[in-house]
């Protein structure tokens, strides 16, 4: 008797036997529905945080930096710490963009549209940070070098401050063009279904698509040099704003291993904040089809990936400053383990380390509810990490006498509190403006990613009818 041999086959990345056509109405609804309950309540508690966050930022203006509870000692609190924390957020959705189209990865379809998005609001709420800091935020156009004519006033460029104000800037204009260029031929969808005003806006944001085969070409050489662009860029933003750091001679930052191991942080931290993203949106919106399973495990694998790099850097740090012998080396990291800052440095390893090692099982990776527990873990230790790197180091110093504890303000927290507001107050508004995930880039995988083609009982019920649209934007008048 014999048996058949089944090989095994990944599961589907899209799943519900899709045609076109339904890809289509599934993915362009939440732009043309009225919102639902959920997302009005998180839209109004964001609304209310940004409030917060913005008079914060007013109230730190009008008084000063002395507003904050940042002295001698401690000239870097949650400004720098928050910072760090968004520019790391912000480096997920250019990694999965970019380095995932390159290498042809096919999971990266279902999230890297609302990955990028996050990229873009993800700096916007760190490059706010060092224009607050400077103190006079009026003056923050000292920033650019360009001509000018007040004499020979140029901007330092020894200074950690520069070198960030180029990665960022740069790193911003990458992933916005790149955010946007993915976004054409689904505005050009969205805009063969809309009517009135709404066509002639997303007739402006589509450039004119018209789905031909030129257009097409086109669109995937850019999206392919604009990837080549950005993939240096997520190895050197992180790598910059580590040598806002690293360059210095204070123990505890002074070191060769801040790069590698801030770019892995930062990857880290980026696929937790998108997976935290995308479970939340998949539920919302009822994306389960397109957003699936076999997505969150991929991302998964990321996490345990790159944590175990996390993990591994920890401990060469602590290797390092025993073998060096170093004493100030070896107190800074005594300091932060067993020092006024303990908890921060231990939540830093139990969070870092150790809840990432629980994705080496299948049942935990593929999990929904440990997936999104984890994912908010995640960034809380990495907050952790930016503030045990800066709040304990400089707490600490060679003098004793200036020792000193620092306790941020409600100001502060505030300003911390607003910035998430802004950044989920920009989300879910970019929700219901554009498709969150890419319609053309599914169905350009649909073929080999989709379901019809898994098990021996799978339909394979993909004989369109006329009005299935084959390309986003393919129905314009005159077609």
């Amino acid at each position: 008797m014999s048996h058949a041999v089944v090989s095994p086959i990944r599961e589907p990345l899209v799943t519900g036997n899709k045609t076109y056509h339904q890809i289509t109405e599934d993915l362009c609804r939440p732009t043309e529905t009225a919102p639902g309950l959920a997302w009005v309540g998180a839209f109004v508690t964001a609304l209310i945080f940004m409030t917060g966050g913005v008079f914060c930022i007013l109230w730190t203006i009008w008084f000063g930096i002395g507003s904050w509870n940042l002295n001698r000692t401690i000239g870097w609190g949650w400004d720098i710490t928050n910072f760090v924390w968004w520019i790391g957020i912000g480096h997920a959705g250019t990694l999965i963009s970019a380095i995932l189209l390159l290498f042809r990865q096919k999971w990266r379809t279902g999230v890297n549209r609302a990955a990028e998005a996050m990229t873009i609001f993800a700096v916007m709420c760190a490059a706010l940070f060092p224009g607050i800091h400077v103190g006079r935020m009026w003056v923050v156009f000292f920033f650019f070098p360009y001509p000018n004519t007040r004499g020979p006033l140029w901007v330092n460029f020894n200074s950690p401050l520069l070198w960030d104000l180029f990665a960022i800037s740069t790193y911003f204009t990458v992933s916005l063009l790149f955010w946007y260029t993915g976004l054409v031929p689904d505005f050009a969808t969205v805009r063969d279904r809309a009517k009135g005003i709404r066509r002639k806006i997303y007739g402006f944001l589509s450039f004119g698509w018209t789905g031909s085969a030129k257009h097409w070409q086109r669109w995937e050489s850019l999206s392919l040099v604009l990837a080549g662009l950005a993939t240096p860029l997520v190895l050197s933003v992180h790598t910059i704003v580590s040598f806002d750091f690293a360059t210095s001679v204070i123990p505890g930052w002074h070191t060769t291993i801040f790069p590698p191991y801030f770019v892995a942080g930062a990857v880290f931290s980026g696929f937790a904040m998108v997976l935290t993203l995308m479970l939340i949106t998949r539920k919302v919106l009822h994306l389960e089809d397109y957003i699936t399973i076999e997505h969150i495990e991929s991302m998964n694998k990321v996490i345990l990936c790159t944590g175990s790099i996390v993990g591994v850097a920890y401990l060469t740090e602590l290797f390092v400053a025993w073998y060096s012998q170093y004493p100030y080396e070896q107190f800074a990291f005594f300091n932060r383990a067993v020092g006024p800052y303990y908890w921060s440095y231990w939540g830093m390893m139990a969070c870092n380390v150790i809840t990432p090692q629980l994705f080496w099982s299948r049942k935990m990776r593929r999990s929904i509810f440990w997936t999104f527990l984890l994912s908010i873990i995640i960034n809380i230790g990495m907050w952790f990490e930016r503030f045990v790197i800066i709040g304990t180091t400089l707490a600490r110093d060679y003098l004793p006498s200036s020792w000193s504890y620092y306790v941020p303000t409600w100001v502060e927290i505030g300003i911390f509190l607003g910035t998430i507001g802004i950044f989920f107050v920009l989300y879910l508004l970019f929700t219901r403006v554009a498709p969150v995930v890419a319609i053309a880039e599914i169905k350009s995988i649909l073929k080999t990613g989709g379901n019809q083609y898994v098990g021996p009982n799978a339909t394979h019920s993909h004989s369109h009818s006329g009005h299935d649209e084959v390309h986003s934007g393919d129905h314009h008048e005159g077609h």
